[in-house]
């Protein structure tokens, strides 16, 4: 239970004594736990489970400034997405959120920014380290040398050599069109970003690969420009006497255009024109039909992250990871052409 506080007393922070004897451990561990150093690790997981719980319980948070003369750190973590508004960056977020935890560290969210302003950051003391999610091609520059960093979703070769956590979008794209293909669609729309970014040009790469020899009719959308665009983007290319009757989006907001053009020209959804998204955000499942659509593992991506940037931090090597996996998820968007 929290401190007890008699009434008209001032309020107590709850301290690491408090926590040590609700986990049923002493203080030293609580310490461990929290030092974010190498010694940390040698507290078992079951312990260290019990010991962020009281925390929690507690409302228990350590001393940043005395953690920081101690360590030489912060305990901040810079997450660096290319734009707030987007909802698979909250699933991301989630997952970067439940791993910083474990290791003791706090996560600040930033986007708008940009080359210099990363740079900025890393050579100030306010971050222990970054995490570049999903980056545009103009937001990346030399970091000073030393830095730790992580990149998510981002083009290793580009990353100079940090820690990559890539996501198996190849595989999800070509999941994608080879279920349209199954369905008897030999006319595909394409609606791609028009923003300049690795992931993106990954999508293309493996769409164009899966759709070889099938007719296909694109359009590009500015994806932060959100459902607006998708919507006048999928009029022009439904409107078309030549229309294609499935169309694969970028993601899932796109998705959500689509389908407000095909109801302004009075298409349904699946019966006339089938839709495949990509994300798997919550609105993939509240849309009439629930969407069809490629689940990307933002929270994984976030745990793996921020597990890969404490390696570093703590000084251990950070060994190379295979792209996390996706999966198409079949909905009541397609049918049969």
């Amino acid at each position: 239970m929290p401190p007890s506080v008699e009434p008209g007393a001032p309020v107590r922070r709850p301290t690491g004594r408090d926590v040590a004897q609700l986990a049923g451990v002493s203080q030293a561990t609580v310490s461990l736990v929290f030092s974010g150093s190498e010694a940390g690790h040698r507290v078992s997981a079951a312990t260290r489970q019990r010991v962020l719980e009281a925390a929690r319980g507690l409302g228990y948070r350590p001393q940043a400034a005395g953690r920081q003369l101690r360590l030489g750190r912060s305990g901040l973590a810079l997450l660096a997405v290319p734009n707030l508004q987007g909802p698979f960056f909250g699933r991301v977020l989630e997952g970067v959120h439940e791993e910083a935890a474990r290791h003791g560290l706090e996560v600040v969210v930033s986007s708008g920014w940009s080359a210099a302003t990363l740079a900025d950051a890393a050579t100030t003391s306010r971050f222990d380290g970054l995490l570049i999610c999903s980056p545009d091609d103009s937001q990346l520059g030399e970091l000073p040398p030393g830095t730790p960093a992580v990149f998510l979703d981002a083009d290793p070769v580009a990353a100079g050599g940090a820690p990559t956590v890539e996501l198996d979008l190849a595989g999800g794209m070509a999941a994608a069109v080879a279920h349209l293909v199954e369905l008897g669609h030999r006319r595909l729309g394409r609606l791609r970003s028009t923003h300049s970014a690795h992931t993106f040009r990954v999508r293309q790469a493996a769409f164009e690969a899966a759709a070889r020899g099938l007719e296909v009719q694109e359009a590009g959308v500015s994806l932060n420009r959100g459902e607006s665009a998708a919507r006048a983007a999928a009029g022009e290319l439904l409107g078309r006497p030549d229309r294609p009757h499935a169309v694969v989006c970028d993601d899932d907001v796109v998705a959500s255009g689509v389908y407000q053009a095909a109801a302004d020209l009075g298409l349904r959804i699946p019966q006339d024109l089938s839709v495949v998204g990509i994300d798997n955000v919550s609105v993939a499942a509240l849309l009439t039909p629930p969407l069809t659509t490629v689940d990307l593992p933002g929270e994984q991506l976030g745990r793996v992250g921020v597990a890969a940037l404490a390696a570093r931090l703590a000084g251990r090597p950070v060994p190379p990871t295979e792209p996390l996996a996706t999966s198409l998820i079949v909905r009541s968007s397609t049918a049969s052409a």
